[in-house]
């Protein structure tokens, strides 16, 4: 069993940064690739950014240059850092831990509403 707690949402101008937090605990060592993803009202669930265990990266293209993925291996923690937010950025994202035999967890995901 893998447990991700998400924190770092809120409320920001457009423009504006935050940096989301997701905290892994469990059988942490099957954990493979981390990923974040959002959702927005209506629409469905996207994949926003992935790490891989080695360090990896991929971004979905309406982020790119705007959004970083990072991990902190000896934190057990991953994180979002987005810059030059955007209206469309609003959402509830999640976190998500891959495991062998495409098991994945989730997160409980947090808001992050950008709006002046």
């Amino acid at each position: 069993q893998v447990q991700l707690v998400e924190s770092g949402g809120g409320l920001v101008q457009p423009g504006g940064s935050l940096r989301l937090s997701c905290t892994v605990s469990g059988s942490i060592f099957s954990v493979n690739a981390m990923d974040w993803y959002r959702q927005a009202p209506g629409k469905q669930r996207e994949l926003v950014a992935a790490i891989t265990s080695g360090g990896s990266t991929n971004y979905a293209d309406s982020v790119k240059g705007r959004f970083t993925i990072s991990r902190d291996n000896a934190k057990n923690t991953v994180y979002l850092q987005m810059n030059s937010l955007k209206p469309e950025d609003t959402a509830v994202y999640y976190c998500k831990a891959n495991m062998p035999f495409r098991v994945g967890y989730w997160g409980q995901g947090t808001q992050v509403t950008v709006s002046s």
